[in-house]
């Protein structure tokens, strides 16, 4: 009888990370820059683990959780803002944040700051070759006193400038291996300790102004998974009830006997 608890209980958890992994994709189906995810089957394995009181990644990560990044590229659409940057390519946009930590993305929405450093949406720095790309102060006073817009100008191969003036060229950074990466946010990623980073000459470089890199979440795959993963954790749970009340009215018959 408690054979059957187990296996339904080990089903419904493998389930509930499917489907919380699914709902995470689906929600950001339309977030620039967006990897989906999915879940190993190794999990299987550990969660039965879990439930013999193994020592292993499945008491570390109740329920289960083993995640991967699918970083095939999503569908391109052009916007023909000046700061939307797309990567045709494989590489990253590089970021820094406030306390100096490196980031990639495949976001490219930017944005100025008040001091002229081009950001990302939350405020990271974008990082060209000779560090943060910051629009020098002269140009920046000049447009904002004759009140006329900024000509910015990013070519294929990375090379920004500001009214005919070369500012700095985007750096662009690719990795060997994507498993030694870890999603920090919906669009950010981080590299571990064994991630080796290489950067790319600007002859290697392709990019296109004006376009944006959207989510390679295809929704009307996930919306079907949800659905089937639904009906599988609802039909775990009528096995539990069913064991259950079983499981009641033999205690109650034992009580008589």
């Amino acid at each position: 009888m408690l054979k059957e608890f187990f296996t339904a209980a080990l089903g419904m958890q493998n389930q509930q990370t499917r489907l919380e992994v699914t709902a995470n994709n689906m929600a950001n189906a339309n977030t620039a820059g967006f990897k989906r995810a999915g879940v190993f089957e190794r999990n299987l394995i550990d969660a039965r683990a879990n439930f013999y009181n193994t020592k292993g990644d499945a008491e570390q990560n109740d329920p289960p959780i083993g995640s991967y990044i699918e970083f095939d590229p999503g569908s391109y659409q052009q916007t023909d803002n000046p700061l939307d940057i797309a990567i045709q390519d494989d590489g990253f946009f590089v970021l820094k944040d406030q306390e100096g930590k490196d980031y990639l993305t495949r976001a490219g929405h930017f944005t100025i700051s008040t001091e002229g450093e081009i950001t990302a949406m939350d405020g990271k720095l974008l990082m060209g070759s000779n560090g943060p790309i910051t629009i020098p102060r002269d140009l920046l006073e000049k447009s904002r006193k004759e009140d006329v817009a900024m000509q910015i100008k990013v070519n294929d191969n990375g090379e920004l400038s500001v009214n005919g003036n070369t500012i700095d060229s985007l750096l662009i950074a690719d990795v060997d291996d994507f498993n030694t990466l870890q999603r920090i946010s919906n669009q950010d990623f981080i590299g571990t300790w064994t991630a080796d980073f290489k950067f790319k000459n600007p002859n290697e470089i392709n990019v296109k102004q004006g376009w944006l890199e959207g989510s390679n979440v295809d929704i009307i795959k996930e919306m079907v998974s949800m659905i089937e993963l639904q009906r599988m954790f609802e039909a775990g749970s009528k096995v539990i009830n069913v064991n259950d009340s079983t499981l009641d009215r033999s205690i109650m018959i034992g009580r008589y006997m």
